[in-house]
């Protein structure tokens, strides 16, 4: 009612405008009336007087002529009471035309037509009027159709802007509503789509076909260049993944083109209806998602990614707003939701590795109580024993434990950010971020903690470290829980709610560095190994164990030593791996392929650096297997073991045939090449026989079992 009764006023004054305009003119023609019914009195007083003149000069012969001169001033006075309109009319048709009001102008061509000239009668003037009459409405309507044009791409200029500003006021809206106020968007002063466009074109060029009968024609043409402005709005640039600004570009000149057409919509009758309005969004609507989906597949930066998503959120919000359905915009930010978690996943991988490139792998000394409240803010970390130590004192972990637990939180406020405006209850944003969390855990993080194991020249000490290190993340993981839980509002014991992965994650990575721990033993066993130097011809042992062994109990004491601050049963599997390992290789050494020969010699050395050094290494015990085969040889017990073969008594219970027969089969050959000058020396002669006699026997107790 206010706008209405603004309009009133507005048109009160165009009409007392107009009236001023023409007050003088009107005055004017009066006054010419006047003159002209002055002159006619006149003309009427000198006719009356030139009429007793003639009478009184001649009565008869001027009645007639007298009579024909009163019937033509009447009818000539008559002629120009009925012209004056037309006249008038007309000059008020010029004005009009000269002042580009077109419509007024339209609707005195109707007067002067329809009742103005054909009162005025056949006079020549009035033919030339009326042959101008078509003229003259073809001219208005070329004309405001130039206007129309004008409008258009005045619109098509300003749409822009127009977006821009019904986005803005949405945001100022929805900053408002955060802050708990309530104002109107009259309080806001903020200017409208009528306020940036002059709509006047439109309506005024409605106005002119509807009155010449061609408002149909009017209709399509401004639905198709609509229609037109529409696609060429819907093409995106080329670089609009580039940057920000090139999306806030596009999102505004659509915005800016349905705050036009809603404008529209509402503000004439028929010239678009909600049928037409509709079908351009659904097009607009299909063609933006489309281009997004492109555009944004090319982003890597999360944080572009992240204001892009606030972007289509307000986007989405102004155009509902407005009254178009946006759930689709909707749905294709929770497709984005996956790109940009895995934008956030590399992101976080390379955060990882760094990480775990720049840490030291030492324990974090700690020389004050500000450092160390320091440090459990970064980190839960509670240890009571380590509380009460004085200062300065030693962490267990490295650094690499609160800075990866600070990138984890991290993390989850990336996640919670993309979350936030997308109209999810808090239970699918806790899920979200607790199934995003889950992928950086199991497929991030977990790959960098093995490439930080796996990497090449990686230490002990260092593999001893990540293992205390995830001991500590692993403990830390029901923390990670309770702080989704304060962020989501969420319980964690909420059912159906998805657990963390990370005890999983932490395991995995500490057993793949125990086990990595085992193979650098195992490496390092077998390059001590490789410097053995037996001579396996030697006529007898030395007293004292090899050098190179010497050398590998040195290194395991020292390594075994670090293995202090790991658990128990890691710490005794590492050492039980490595000394089976050390035996396995140790026996390998012995029955190689390469090793043709083997004198008692060397069996008596190999069994010193076998017993002697293995035996006063305590936390290495040989095999038994390895033992006992030595014991076969050198104590040559052969009747034993042949006669007990087999029983749980055995003492060589644990001798394998093929291994025996393997070792005396090297012993055989030696013995023939040292003996094959002294074969009639009667005692060498009968060692022969024993070892012939016991490789025959070796292979009769193998067939045997095989059977």
């Amino acid at each position: 009612m206010d706008k209405l009764e603004g309009r009133i006023r507005n048109h009160d004054r165009e009409i007392e405008k107009m009236c001023n305009h023409h007050f003088q003119g009107f005055v004017d023609s009066i006054t010419e009336l006047l003159k002209v019914r002055g002159e006619a009195q006149k003309l009427k007083c000198q006719v009356t007087e030139t009429n007793q003149k003639l009478q009184n000069d001649g009565k008869e012969v001027g009645v007639l002529q007298c009579r024909l001169q009163q019937r033509n001033i009447a009818t000539t006075i008559d002629k120009l009471t009925h012209c004056l309109p037309v006249l008038e009319m007309y000059s008020k048709l010029q004005e009009q035309m000269r002042a580009k009001r077109y419509y007024p102008a339209l609707r005195t061509l109707e007067q002067l037509e329809g009742s103005c000239l054909p009162q005025a009668g056949s006079y020549r003037f009035c033919a030339i009027m009326a042959e101008n009459i078509p003229r003259l409405r073809t001219h208005i309507r070329d004309v405001s159709m130039s206007d129309l044009k004008d409008f258009l791409e005045s619109i098509r200029k300003h749409s822009d802007k127009i977006g821009e500003t019904a986005m803005k006021q949405v945001s100022l809206v929805l900053l408002i509503q955060v802050m708990c106020l309530s104002l109107t968007r009259t309080v806001l002063q903020i200017p409208g789509a009528q306020d940036l466009v002059d709509f006047s074109p439109v309506y005024r060029c409605l106005h002119i076909y509807t009155v010449l009968g061609a408002r149909d024609t009017f209709e399509n043409y401004y639905r198709k260049q609509r229609r037109k402005q529409a696609r060429l709005v819907l093409q995106p640039h080329s670089s609009m993944h580039e940057t920000l600004e090139g999306y806030r570009h596009y999102f505004n000149q659509i915005v800016g083109f349905f705050v036009v057409e809603d404008h529209i919509l509402h503000t004439t009758q028929g010239l678009v209806n909600r049928a037409y309005v509709e079908e351009l969004w659904e097009l607009a609507l299909s063609k933006t998602i489309a281009a997004l989906r492109t555009h944004s597949s090319y982003c890597t930066d999360p944080d572009l990614i992240l204001d892009l998503k606030n972007l289509i959120v307000l986007f989405a919000d102004t155009l509902q707003g407005y009254g178009f359905p946006v759930n689709q915009l909707f749905d294709m930010l929770l497709e984005m939701r996956d790109q940009y978690g895995e934008i956030l996943l590399k992101k976080w991988n390379q955060s990882f590795r760094q990480i775990l490139d720049q840490d030291n792998y030492s324990p974090i000394p700690v020389a004050s109580p500000e450092e160390y409240q320091r440090i459990a803010g970064q980190f839960p970390f509670q240890d009571p024993e380590l509380d009460k130590m004085p200062f300065p004192k030693k962490l267990p972990f490295s650094e690499f434990v609160s800075k990866v637990y600070s990138q984890l939180k991290e993390f989850i406020y990336a996640c919670l950010k993309y979350s936030e405006d997308l109209h999810l209850s808090s239970t699918e944003i806790d899920d979200m971020i607790r199934k995003s969390t889950n992928l950086l855990l199991t497929r991030t993080l977990s790959h960098c903690l093995q490439y930080a194991i796996k990497k090449k020249n990686v230490g002990l000490a260092e593999l001893v470290q990540i293992i205390i290190n995830t001991t500590h993340l692993e403990q830390s993981c029901h923390y990670l829980e309770e702080f989704i839980s304060n962020i989501t509002n969420v319980p964690p014991d909420t059912i159906n709610a998805t657990k963390l992965y990370g005890t999983s994650t932490f395991k995995d990575a500490r057993h793949a560095a125990e086990e990595e721990i085992y193979t650098n033993l195992n490496q390092k066993i077998d390059q001590f190994l490789q410097l053995a130097d037996y001579d396996w011809m030697a006529a007898q042992g030395g007293g004292q164990a090899s050098d190179y062994l010497s050398d590998l109990i040195a290194f395991l004491c020292s390594t075994f030593a670090v293995f202090t601050h790991l658990p128990g049963k890691v710490a005794q599997t590492a050492c039980m791996s490595a000394c089976k390992h050390l035996s396995t290789s140790l026996l390998q050494l012995l029955l190689e392929a390469d090793v043709r020969q083997v004198s008692m010699g060397a069996l008596q050395q190999f069994n010193v650096d076998v017993k002697d050094e293995c035996v006063t290494f305590k936390s290495i015990p040989p095999a038994p297997s390895q033992w006992r085969l030595l014991d076969l040889f050198t104590q040559w017990d052969w009747s034993t073991y042949l006669a007990d073969y087999g029983r749980p008594t055995c003492k060589y219970l644990r001798v394998n045939p093929h291994t025996a027969l393997a070792l005396i089969e090297k012993m055989k050959d030696t013995s023939r090449k040292n003996n094959m000058f002294a074969q009639f020396r009667k005692n060498e002669r009968d060692k022969q026989k024993l070892i012939d006699t016991v490789v025959k026997q070796l292979r009769n107790l193998i067939a045997t079992n095989q059977a």
